[in-house]
């Protein structure tokens, strides 16, 4: 067939400028709603990541446990969770995958501080905060895993 004067109509393709224009204003609105709520609270943030990872560290230490019968000494720390310890007690069933993939560090960027047994049970496991000493408060204060 042939079309005389008319070309048929192709099917559109791609976005027209104030198409890619009204996108690019929807994403600037929801950046300016959302962008002063996360960037003013990365203390907080940290705050958050580090109960999640006290609670990730406390369970591993609970499985060592279960294969185990008791968790790393003091001496042995966090370390016992990623390395098979070579020190007494040398564990009987530790599991040949580990029970972390690599040491923890606070979001501070600071070590957890581990003992055992702790002041307030098997365990103590805590992260001193944004200002890496004991006690403070708000976000200096010292944070525990209180999943036991």
């Amino acid at each position: 067939m042939f079309f005389r004067g008319r070309r048929p109509r192709r099917a559109r393709q791609g976005l027209t400028l104030v198409e890619m224009i009204v996108v690019l204003v929807i994403i600037a609105v929801v950046a300016v709603m959302i962008v002063p709520n996360v960037i003013g609270r990365p203390d907080e943030a940290r705050v958050t990541v580090a109960k999640s990872d006290l609670k990730a560290v406390a369970a591993a230490l609970r499985m060592y446990r279960l294969d185990n019968g008791d968790y790393p000494t003091t001496e042995q720390g966090l370390r016992a969770l990623v390395e098979r310890p070579t020190a007494a007690p040398v564990p009987a069933n530790w599991s040949a995958e580990g029970y972390l993939t690599e040491m923890p560090r606070d979001p501070w960027g600071r070590d957890y501080v581990y003992r055992s047994p702790g002041r307030t049970g098997a365990f103590d496991l805590i992260s001193y905060g944004k200002d890496g000493e004991e006690g403070g408060e708000g976000l200096d204060a010292d944070l525990t895993d209180k999943s036991r």
